[in-house]
């Protein structure tokens, strides 16, 4: 086990519908994180919300939003998410950004489920 680390914690607040050239936004925002190195990204995605607008977006039948929030967590050195906020800035037209400082108290990689999740070689 890793001894604990301070680190920071990007939050990017974003809806379903939100695009950056073409591509889902919050696929951009991951992609563009993982060319980055960043340690790694996560998008949750939220069953109702609301933004600056006070648009509801909720996933109950009669209401079906296809517009539903999304959440992007980001976890890195204070250093490699300054670095990425540029790029965030550009892509965002919309939403919000938050940051945190946070302490990891672990982060290893699951040998095992990682060699299941690739793909095999092709020769």
């Amino acid at each position: 086990m890793q001894p604990p680390h301070d680190a920071t914690l990007l939050r990017i607040f974003v809806g379903e519908k939100d695009r950056w050239r073409h591509k889902p936004l919050y696929e951009a925002i991951v992609l563009k994180a993982r060319e980055m190195h960043l340690a790694g990204a996560t998008v949750l995605r939220g069953p109702m919300g609301f933004g600056k607008s006070s648009l509801m977006h909720t996933s109950k039948i009669l209401r079906l939003s296809f517009d539903l929030p999304l959440v992007i967590e980001i976890v890195d050195t204070e250093e490699k998410i300054s670095a990425f906020l540029p790029e965030l800035d550009e892509m965002m037209k919309g939403g919000l950004a938050t940051l945190e400082k946070v302490r990891v108290i672990d982060y290893r990689s699951n040998q095992e489920n990682a060699a299941v999740a690739q793909p095999p070689a092709v020769e």
